[in-house]
């Protein structure tokens, strides 16, 4: 099995556990060790070989859609293509958000990541839930970090 091209980036919600940080923008612009959330998830994806990661955005969407055009222009940052699915009207929770982005994802397997899932392994996780990927018996399989 191949790794997915393609991932799900889950940066719509509130952040409501993170406030104060959050009153002034989305949970995916606070920075852990100098940079933004969404910059760790987005380089940990682009090594695991996705080249295309839909983000859906809610909270201060105007913020994170800034930050990602930004990201783009600057030559530096490695990383998959920015598809932006748009919840600004209605936060539509981990389900909702997948079935509003199912046309950009497309019919193959995808990453699905939490933006304030930043974790130090001892190896490539990715590409150990990759291995343990089995289409034949499994709808998902979920990495758990410590």
């Amino acid at each position: 099995m191949t790794a997915p091209k393609t991932a799900m980036v889950l940066a719509a919600g509130l952040g409501t556990r993170m406030r104060p940080l959050t009153d002034d923008r989305p949970k995916a612009l606070v920075e852990v060790q100098g940079r933004a959330l969404i910059d760790h998830v987005l380089d940990r994806l682009a090594d695991a070989g996705v080249e295309k990661a839909v983000v859906n955005v809610h909270w201060f969407a105007d913020r994170l859609e800034a930050h990602l055009a930004a990201r783009g222009q600057n030559s530096k940052n490695r990383g998959p293509a920015i598809l932006i699915s748009d919840e600004r009207a209605e936060l539509l929770e981990t389900g909702g958000g997948l079935k509003k982005a199912h046309a950009l994802l497309g019919e193959e397997p995808v990453f699905v990541a939490n933006i304030d899932s930043v974790w130090i392994d001892r190896g490539d996780a990715l590409a150990d839930l990759v291995r343990l990927w089995n289409p034949e018996t499994m709808d998902a399989a979920l990495l758990l970090a410590r």
